[in-house]
C-alpha cells in the first residue's frame, strides 16, 4: 500500500530536531519503536486525531490514557473555559482543590486524603519519599517492566540475580541511588517471598501498577496480588499501587476496585486531569498527614492544584460518575479484542491479546505474556511494520509493542470493526519486510 504523504510532518520535524532534543518532549513521540518519523497533529475531536498534512486518524492512544471521553469532551471543554476567564494561575488555595479531592476520595475506597501535583512521576516521587518518611526504611521494591516516571530510583534494571539490588539504566542516576531498588519480575511470587524473607525490614514501600501497561498490558495473578498484601503487612512495608494509567480507567475507582484490592497507597495522573496535567497521590489519613504543613515530609509544587486542571479534573470525574461508561467500554473492548484474535487466527498470525476493559495489547508471541521476559518474546520489526500498515489504513496506535492501547467512550461499534477490517489488511502487509 503507498503511504499517505506527510511531507508537512517531515519538516516540522526537522525544524523540532534543530530546537528540541530528538525533537520531541517525551521519547516515545519519536517513533524510534516503530521506524520512521513521527506524524505531527493539528488538531483532535471525538475518537479522532487530525494531522498537519491532512489525515483524519481513528485515536488509539488518547494522549497515552487520559481521553476515556474522546476528545474537546464538551462538557470539560466548557468547565476549562469557565476557569481561563477568571485566571490561569494563582499560587493559593481554591475551592476547586477540595472539590476535586471530594470526587476523588469518594470513588477510591482506599484514599481517606489526597494531594494534587502536576504529574505521574512527582505522584511517583512523593509516594516513595512518604512512603521512607512514614517507616524510617530506605529500599523500595519495584518490577521489572513497570514504569513509574523518570524518578532516579525507579530508572533502575535488576542486577545479575532476582533479588540483588537494582543498577542505573541511565547515566545521571547514582550507583548509590539505585543501590536502594530492589527489582524482582512481575507476577515473581518466589522472587517476591524471597526479596522480603532477606531484607524486609529493611523495604519501606513496594510500588507496582496493579495491572501493568508499560510492557504492554500484562495482568498480575492473583497469588501475586495476595503476597503483595500479606508480605507487605507482615513486613511493615507499605503497599503503593501506581495507577496512574489504570485509575478512573479500568473502573471509576481504578484497578483496584476491579480486583477487589486495598493498598496503602495511590498514585494517580492521566485520566485525572482530563486531558491536562495533574496527579496525585493519595492514602488513609494517618499516612497523608505526614506530608508538609501536617507533618514533616516535604512535598510541594508551583502549579500544583492549577485552577484550570481542577476544573478540568472535576468535569471529567463527575462524567465519568454521572454516566457509568465501563460496562460498555468492557463491551466495546472485547468485541475489538475478538475481531483481532480471529484476524490473527484467519491469517496464521501467532499472536497473543491482553486486555483489562477499554486497554489492550496486541503481541506478536504465540506465548502468553505475564512478565517483561515473556513480552520481550514478542516479534518488535512486525510490530514496527504493523504500525505503519495501520497509520496508512487511519489507525493510529501506540508506536511501541510496549504500551497500552485505549479505547474511549467514542469508539463505538462501527469504529471498532473499522479498527478490525484495518488489521485484517494490515497482518497481510506487514507479514514481512
Amino acid at each position: 500500500m503507498t503511504p499517505t504523504p506527510r511531507t508537512r510532518s517531515s519538516a516540522a520535524f526537522a525544524h523540532a530536531k534543530k530546537l528540541i532534543p530528538g525533537g520531541v518532549n517525551s521519547p516515545a513521540r519519536a517513533f524510534g519503536a516503530v521506524g520512521g518519523e513521527p506524524l505531527f497533529i493539528s488538531y483532535a475531536e471525538g475518537p479522532y486525531l487530525h494531522d498537519i498534512d491532512g489525515n483524519r486518524l481513528i485515536d488509539m492512544i488518547g494522549s497515552w490514557g487520559p481521553m476515556i471521553l474522546g476528545h474537546s469532551q464538551p462538557n470539560i471543554r466548557a468547565a476549562i473555559i469557565r476557569a481561563l476567564e477568571r485566571g490561569t494561575s494563582y499560587g493559593a488555595p481554591t475551592e476547586a482543590e477540595s472539590r476535586l479531592a471530594e470526587l476523588v476520595i469518594d470513588a477510591v475506597p482506599s484514599i481517606e486524603m489526597v494531594r494534587f501535583v502536576s504529574s505521574g512521576t512527582e505522584a511517583a516521587m512523593s509516594a516513595i519519599r512518604l512512603a521512607r518518611g512514614a517507616t524510617g526504611r530506605d529500599r523500595i521494591v519495584k518490577f521489572a517492566g513497570c514504569y513509574h516516571g523518570h524518578v532516579d530510583s525507579l530508572l533502575v534494571a535488576a542486577g545479575s540475580a532476582a533479588t540483588t539490588l537494582g543498577v542505573p539504566t541511565s547515566p545521571g542516576i547514582t550507583k548509590a541511588t539505585a543501590a536502594d531498588t530492589i527489582v524482582l519480575p512481575f507476577n515473581g511470587c518466589q522472587e517476591l517471598e524471597e526479596a522480603f524473607r532477606s531484607q524486609g525490614d529493611t523495604i519501606a514501600c513496594v510500588m507496582v501498577e496493579p495491572v501493568a501497561g508499560n510492557m504492554g498490558l500484562v495482568m498480575p495473578t492473583p497469588e501475586f496480588r495476595r503476597l503483595l498484601r500479606e508480605l507487605t503487612r507482615k513486613h511493615g512495608a507499605l503497599l503503593v499501587y501506581d495507577e496512574v494509567m489504570t485509575g478512573f480507567r479500568l473502573a471509576l475507582g481504578g484497578a483496584q476496585e476491579m480486583l477487589g484490592d486495598a493498598p496503602d497507597m495511590t498514585a494517580l495522573g492521566k485520566i485525572l486531569g482530563g486531558g491536562l496535567p495533574v496527579a496525585a497521590y493519595g492514602g488513609s489519613r494517618e499516612i497523608m498527614t505526614k506530608v508538609m504543613p501536617s507533618g514533616p515530609v516535604y512535598q510541594a509544587g508551583t502549579l500544583s492544584g492549577n485552577p484550570l486542571a481542577m476544573a478540568a479534573g472535576i468535569a471529567t470525574l463527575e462524567e465519568l460518575k454521572r454516566t457509568n461508561p465501563y460496562p460498555r467500554l468492557d463491551v466495546l473492548g472485547r468485541r475489538l479484542e475478538d475481531g483481532l484474535r480471529a484476524a490473527c487466527a484467519r491469517h496464521g498470525v501467532p499472536a497473543t491479546i491482553n486486555r483489562a476493559g477499554s486497554m489492550w495489547t496486541l503481541f506478536f508471541t504465540p506465548d502468553p505474556v505475564t512478565d517483561y521476559e515473556s513480552a520481550k518474546k514478542a516479534d518488535t520489526a512486525r510490530f514496527g511494520r504493523f504500525f505503519w500498515e495501520m497509520i496508512n489504513r487511519g489507525v493510529y496506535l501506540p508506536c511501541s509493542q510496549f504500551e497500552a492501547a485505549f479505547n474511549s467512550v467514542l469508539h463505538d461499534e462501527a469504529i471498532i470493526d473499522r479498527i478490525i477490517a484495518a488489521a485484517d489488511e494490515a497482518l497481510v502487509y506487514s507479514a514481512s519486510a
